[in-house]
């Protein structure tokens, strides 16, 4: 690559479209977001990702003969090495959607396309909370529960490229019951969406709390930001839901500490913002259940990247597959 070559990345979401455009360094050279639309249908989100990367490019005064590759961070399965995405739960109609065939027309340079969450651990490992780590394990903590894992210096891909489904452990025999088609999943109970179910099942058993006032009972009001606004008041309910969240999260992280050994574990997400309320439980369980050799060599820490991780990300993918095609060289 020369100095006058950039990459984009791009971090498709079930609301928006997040572009970056970067330097070979990976400083940034702009950022664009628009509204993703995906209920009009693959070929539509598709024609809004190129709109993006088009007025990113004019904006930012660079011609698509300057990019050197590009990278893309989508939700759900999907083939990196085909560049086909099989299926996205958010996206309706989305399903054997050939990415980069579709990209190809238009652009003279390469497109690679990976997980959402594989290229948040890409930018964390690289440029954030990981850099330097050779074992280490990112979780991203928001609607659901995602997760990525490198190992000895490689990102676990799997024979399905679906390794690192630590969202799907099961934790209890007959739970709640998950897409996936199990039940008990640790991503029904840690997540966002998790906490708040447990939160409103505490109400349902006639437990009270000052959320309560804040929804005028509305219990579908009730937000995970709430229950966070709600701890830092006192209010028992909300410190209690917190407590079992980060119980249940630091249970299944000594597990992942007892299978892979990992020297770090990065939590990323919009659930991180909660910080140490959740985390304090989460180290304490971990300390107290995971065996004392490797989780006495694991620290937990919040990511460092924050919403710029997946577009920073799939830019330090699209390069390195672009610079060494074998993923055995990346390090």
């Amino acid at each position: 690559m020369t100095d006058n070559n950039y990459i984009i990345g791009i971090d498709l979401g079930g609301t928006n479209i997040k572009v970056g455009l970067f330097h070979e360094n990976f400083t940034a050279a702009g950022e664009l977001s628009i509204p993703t639309e995906a209920v009009q249908g693959p070929a539509h989100v598709l024609e809004r990702i190129r709109l993006a990367v088009s007025q990113l490019c004019a904006g930012s005064g660079v011609e698509l003969r300057q990019i050197a590759c590009m990278g893309m961070g989508i939700p759900g399965l999907l083939d990196p090495e085909e560049g086909l995405s099989v299926f996205s739960p958010n996206f309706p109609g989305w399903e054997q959607v050939h990415v980069v065939d579709e990209m190809k027309p238009y652009y003279d340079f390469a497109v690679y396309i990976d997980n959402d969450v594989r290229v948040n651990l890409y930018g964390e490992w690289q440029q954030g909370a990981g850099k330097g780590c050779r074992n280490l394990v990112l979780l991203t903590l928001g609607t659901g529960l995602g997760s990525g894992i490198v190992h000895d210096g490689k990102v676990l891909y799997g024979t399905t490229f679906s390794a690192g489904e630590i969202g799907h452990m099961n934790m209890y025999r007959q739970g709640r019951p998950c897409r996936c088609g199990s039940s008990g999943c640790l991503g029904r109970y840690v997540s966002a969406v998790g906490m708040v179910h447990t939160f409103k099942e505490k109400l349902q058993e006639g437990r009270t709390s000052l959320i309560q006032t804040w929804t005028k009972h509305d219990h579908e009001q009730i937000t995970a930001k709430m229950i966070s606004e709600a701890y830092d008041l006192g209010d028992p309910l909300a410190i209690e839901v917190m407590h079992e969240t980060g119980e249940l999260l630091g249970f299944g992280l000594a597990n992942v500490i007892n299978l892979l050994n990992p020297e770090l574990i990065i939590i990323g997400g919009g659930m991180a913002a909660a910080g140490d309320r959740l985390l304090n439980t989460v180290c304490n369980t971990v300390n107290a259940h995971a065996l004392k050799l490797p989780g006495s060599h694991c620290r937990i820490v919040q990511a460092e990247l924050g919403s710029r991780a997946g577009t920073l990300g799939a830019a330090v993918y699209a390069y390195q597959k672009q610079k060494h095609p074998l993923r055995e060289e990346w390090l």
